[in-house]
């Protein structure tokens, strides 16, 4: 076993043994070999429509293969192995359709690394296993080539996440998903480090593109978010804790819970659903319970009631752990003895009956705390108030914004991120999305002339909107250069929808961010040398030190 994909690996340099998260030494293999396989149905699929041949029929299946690979999403070696299984069909369907289109054409390099992964196969899960060390990132012994190879494929993972997202609703890009096949495909193929690197840089356009992609996809659906209070109590009533990001899935529960005397509660990422004008019209929609992902242990504990996990952040049970007869886990996730509710089909919905059922034999949740917390200041929310903004910015009233976007962790050192927000002097403005906020958003920071001094955009996806809302205002004060913005970027990163988001916003041409509480260890050396010095990215060191960089623009 050899996985660094995530912030919390062991050292700061693999995983080698069991991973942090949990994750198994056959998990972590079969995913290696899952992702192999992928590489052999990209190529061909990208092979026949260099031919003419355009399909698309297996986009979804690539990209919540992917999804299901991401840290703390799929748990069972059952599921992983029927994914291989399905991969290798429908690669070796595509290969059938590319060997007989290729006669009597010139075809594309097709040869080592590439052939294995467009040819191997097995039915015997032992081999899966036997396989995978030939396939996963400790099979690459050259540093710098494994460095940017995963850079990009975790890069990849984050977008597949974010483009499974926009599918659900119904937006989708040829586009993206071209990308995605020719980055896994990339990674098979001798090139040079600055065709390596030139490809990493593309993820972070791509990025960009998948999450705007899901921006539409979400407003449509459910309006722009906007500036909101939501509970942290709780009701009398029976409940569902609802975890993960899927917006579709909290749309159909609350549809199939209309009447029943259930409630429906959030938790961690799900949290930004309360910001959006649709879900408003729900009344069962109560409020937000418990706190980031790492709580859930404890937070499912007290609930009392089932809980649905719509996608990655799920953490595995404790042996002392009491609810897994109500967890119940939907599309890309997946746990040993958790219910599974099947995916809906097209043009339907999912049916939540096993989860309401149970439902109504749980006690009411536990109060864990009271009062409330505002959010929804995503893109369309605080342009509403850029006059008063760029007024408070000349005035001098706010000094600087502090971007504190990401994950959040269960490391020590992101006590850090708390630091910042308490000591970061009342002339400052936070901006935020992702669970990075749970470290702070419930803490009394002020506001300064009705703007609150926490603005939540959402999500991590809706780290997009905090892009937009920095370029529109350096267009508003007629800035030539984004980095000359009173604007910092201190980041807590944990997984790959992370990564996707740092490379998004060094596309976008933000310079001098801070990222912690590590740098990722899938950058070696020398690739991190390259990157301070085109992009000035840096590590947190201490509360006291970076606040004081941060106000001098440093």
């Amino acid at each position: 076993m050899f996985c660094y994909q995530c912030q919390e690996t062991a050292r700061n340099v693999g995983c080698t043994v069991r991973g942090v998260c949990g994750k198994s030494e056959e998990t972590a293999g079969l995913q290696d070999l899952l992702i192999h396989v992928l590489k052999g149905l990209s190529f061909y699929d990208l092979e026949l429509e260099r031919m003419g041949e355009r399909h698309g029929e297996d986009d979804r299946f690539l990209v919540r293969s992917l999804f299901a690979t991401i840290t703390n999403a799929s748990w069972d070696n059952e599921v992983f192995i029927g994914l291989i299984k399905e991969a290798m069909d429908r690669r070796d369907r595509l290969g059938e359709r590319f060997r007989e289109a290729r006669s009597g054409r010139e075809g594309s390099d097709y040869g080592g690394s590439l052939q294995d992964a467009c040819t191997w196969r097995s039915d015997d899960p032992d081999a899966f296993l036997a396989k995978s060390a030939e396939v996963g990132p400790g099979a690459e012994k050259d540093e710098d080539v494994r460095s940017l190879r995963y850079a990009l494929i975790y890069g990849i993972k984050g977008i597949s996440a974010y483009a499974e997202h926009a599918a659900v609703l119904g937006h989708r890009s040829d586009e993206v998903f071209g990308f995605i096949k020719e980055g896994l495909v990339s990674t098979l193929r001798e090139l040079s480090r600055e065709e390596m690197l030139g490809l990493v840089m593309r993820a972070g356009e791509v990025a960009v593109k998948t999450m705007a992609l899901l921006d539409e996809a979400n407003t449509s659906a459910y309006g722009h978010p906007e500036m909101s209070e939501v509970y942290l109590g709780v009701r009398g009533n029976p409940g569902i804790l609802v975890s993960g990001h899927d917006l579709k899935d909290l749309e159909e529960l609350l549809e199939q819970t209309k009447g029943t005397g259930i409630d429906v509660y959030t938790h961690g990422e799900m949290l930004p659903a309360h910001y959006y004008p649709f879900f408003k019209r729900y009344d069962h929609l109560v409020g937000n319970y418990g706190s980031s992902w790492w709580h859930q242990l404890e937070d499912f504990e007290s609930f009392n009631g089932p809980v649905l996990l719509t996608t990655n952040c799920l953490v595995p049970l404790k042996e002392k752990s009491t609810y897994l007869d109500r967890l119940f886990t939907t599309g890309p996730v997946s746990y040993p003895g958790a219910v599974h509710i099947p995916d809906r089909a097209e043009g339907g919905h999912k049916d939540f009956s096993a989860i309401i059922e149970r439902a109504r034999s749980c006690p009411p949740p536990q109060e864990l705390e009271d009062g409330r917390i505002v959010g929804g200041f995503a893109r369309n929310q605080v342009l509403a108030l850029a006059d008063k903004v760029i007024e408070a910015v000349r005035s001098g009233v706010i000094r600087r914004f502090v971007v504190m976007a990401g994950c959040d962790g269960r490391q020590r050192a992101r006590e850090y991120f708390t630091e910042v927000a308490a000591e970061l002097p009342p002339d400052t403005v936070i901006l935020t999305a992702g669970c990075a906020k749970y470290r702070y958003i419930k803490m009394d920071l002020g506001d300064i002339g009705g703007i609150p001094r926490v603005l939540d955009a959402g999500q991590c996806n809706d780290s997009y909107s905090l892009a937009v809302i920095a370029l529109k205002l350096k267009e508003a004060m007629g800035l030539d250069d984004i980095n000359r913005l009173p604007l910092s970027f201190d980041i807590a990163w944990y997984e790959q929808k992370a990564v996707a988001v740092l490379l998004a916003l060094l596309h976008l041409g933000f310079k001098g961010m801070r990222v912690g509480p590590t740098l990722p260890a899938f950058l070696s050396p020398s690739v991190v040398e390259e990157i301070v010095r085109s992009f000035g990215l840096k590590g947190i060191t201490t509360p006291q030190e970076d606040i004081e960089a941060m106000l001098a623009g440093e």
